[in-house]
Protein backbone atom coordinates (compact mmCIF):
# COMPACT_ATOMS: atom_id res chain seq x y z
CA UNK A 1 0.00 0.00 0.00
CA UNK A 2 1.60 3.45 -0.82
CA UNK A 3 1.74 5.73 1.96
CA UNK A 4 1.21 8.78 -0.37
CA UNK A 5 -2.42 10.58 -0.59
CA UNK A 6 -4.13 10.71 -3.36
CA UNK A 7 -5.91 13.73 -5.00
CA UNK A 8 -10.37 12.98 -5.30
CA UNK A 9 -11.49 12.47 -8.48
CA UNK A 10 -13.03 15.54 -8.97
CA UNK A 11 -9.31 17.61 -8.52
CA UNK A 12 -8.04 14.64 -11.07
CA UNK A 13 -10.84 15.48 -13.44
CA UNK A 14 -10.20 19.30 -13.42
CA UNK A 15 -6.12 18.77 -14.16
CA UNK A 16 -7.21 16.09 -16.55
CA UNK A 17 -8.90 18.79 -18.34
CA UNK A 18 -7.11 22.17 -17.46
CA UNK A 19 -4.13 22.72 -20.29
CA UNK A 20 -2.69 25.45 -17.57
CA UNK A 21 -2.05 25.91 -13.98
CA UNK A 22 -0.50 28.09 -11.77
CA UNK A 23 2.17 26.73 -9.09
CA UNK A 24 3.71 28.59 -6.09
CA UNK A 25 6.73 28.32 -4.72
CA UNK A 26 8.68 29.75 -1.50
CA UNK A 27 10.78 32.01 -3.98
CA UNK A 28 7.77 33.41 -5.05
CA UNK A 29 4.67 33.04 -3.17
CA UNK A 30 2.82 35.47 -4.00
CA UNK A 31 2.65 35.31 -7.64
CA UNK A 32 2.10 31.90 -9.25
CA UNK A 33 3.91 30.53 -12.73
CA UNK A 34 1.89 28.91 -15.18
CA UNK A 35 2.65 25.65 -16.16
CA UNK A 36 1.23 22.57 -18.13
CA UNK A 37 0.11 19.47 -16.18
CA UNK A 38 -0.50 15.84 -16.70
CA UNK A 39 -2.48 13.07 -15.27
CA UNK A 40 -1.06 9.62 -15.84
CA UNK A 41 -2.83 6.63 -14.21
CA UNK A 42 -4.27 8.99 -11.32
CA UNK A 43 -1.00 10.13 -10.28
CA UNK A 44 -0.03 13.97 -11.53
CA UNK A 45 3.07 15.36 -13.42
CA UNK A 46 4.88 18.24 -14.26
CA UNK A 47 7.80 19.72 -15.98
CA UNK A 48 9.61 22.98 -16.41
CA UNK A 49 9.93 24.15 -19.48
CA UNK A 50 12.98 26.25 -18.81
CA UNK A 51 14.59 22.63 -17.62
CA UNK A 52 16.41 22.85 -14.72
CA UNK A 53 16.94 26.41 -14.90
CA UNK A 54 13.44 26.98 -14.14
CA UNK A 55 13.46 28.76 -10.76
CA UNK A 56 9.74 27.16 -9.84
CA UNK A 57 11.79 24.11 -10.44
CA UNK A 58 14.69 24.60 -8.01
CA UNK A 59 12.59 26.07 -5.54
CA UNK A 60 10.01 23.18 -5.83
CA UNK A 61 12.95 20.71 -5.75
CA UNK A 62 14.36 22.19 -2.78
CA UNK A 63 11.50 22.48 -0.48
CA UNK A 64 10.11 19.60 -1.52
CA UNK A 65 6.67 21.17 -1.95
CA UNK A 66 5.01 23.85 -3.76
CA UNK A 67 1.18 24.97 -4.26
CA UNK A 68 -0.89 24.24 -7.30
CA UNK A 69 -3.31 26.99 -8.43
CA UNK A 70 -6.64 26.08 -10.12
CA UNK A 71 -9.24 28.96 -10.79
CA UNK A 72 -9.37 30.07 -6.81
CA UNK A 73 -8.44 26.88 -5.36
CA UNK A 74 -4.81 26.40 -4.01
CA UNK A 75 -3.64 22.91 -3.25
CA UNK A 76 -0.68 22.61 -1.18
CA UNK A 77 1.48 19.68 -2.76
CA UNK A 78 4.31 17.48 -1.76
CA UNK A 79 7.28 17.50 -4.86
CA UNK A 80 9.08 14.52 -5.63
CA UNK A 81 11.31 13.87 -8.82
CA UNK A 82 9.95 11.04 -10.79
CA UNK A 83 12.86 8.85 -11.90
CA UNK A 84 10.41 5.84 -12.82
CA UNK A 85 11.55 4.98 -16.55
CA UNK A 86 8.05 3.94 -17.34
CA UNK A 87 5.97 6.34 -15.69
CA UNK A 88 8.34 9.29 -17.02
CA UNK A 89 7.83 7.64 -20.91
CA UNK A 90 4.09 7.77 -19.77
CA UNK A 91 4.14 11.40 -18.94
CA UNK A 92 5.52 12.45 -22.38
CA UNK A 93 3.35 10.50 -24.15
CA UNK A 94 0.61 12.28 -22.27
CA UNK A 95 2.10 15.78 -22.98
CA UNK A 96 2.44 15.01 -27.03
CA UNK A 97 -1.37 14.02 -26.33
CA UNK A 98 -2.80 17.11 -24.27
CA UNK A 99 -0.93 19.41 -26.07
CA UNK A 100 -0.23 18.53 -29.69
CA UNK A 101 -1.38 21.53 -31.22
CA UNK A 102 0.99 23.47 -29.20
CA UNK A 103 4.85 24.09 -30.87
CA UNK A 104 5.66 23.74 -27.27
CA UNK A 105 4.99 20.02 -27.18
CA UNK A 106 7.84 19.14 -28.94
CA UNK A 107 9.81 21.11 -26.55
CA UNK A 108 8.41 19.51 -23.31
CA UNK A 109 9.33 15.53 -24.33
CA UNK A 110 13.40 17.29 -25.15
CA UNK A 111 16.37 15.41 -23.42
CA UNK A 112 17.13 18.57 -21.63
CA UNK A 113 13.30 18.74 -20.29
CA UNK A 114 12.36 15.07 -19.17
CA UNK A 115 14.59 14.87 -16.13
CA UNK A 116 12.72 17.78 -14.72
CA UNK A 117 9.59 15.23 -14.19
CA UNK A 118 7.83 16.02 -10.96
CA UNK A 119 5.20 13.94 -9.61
CA UNK A 120 3.06 15.90 -7.38
CA UNK A 121 0.78 14.47 -4.39
CA UNK A 122 -1.94 16.69 -1.89
CA UNK A 123 -0.05 17.19 1.68
CA UNK A 124 -2.18 15.66 4.08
Amino acid sequence: MSDRATFDADVLDTLRRRKEVGIRTSRNPQRPVTIWIVVVDDAVFVRSVRGPQGRWYIAARADGEATLVIGQEKLPVRVTPATDPGSVAAVSQAILSKYATSPYAQVMVSDEIVPTTLRLDPCR
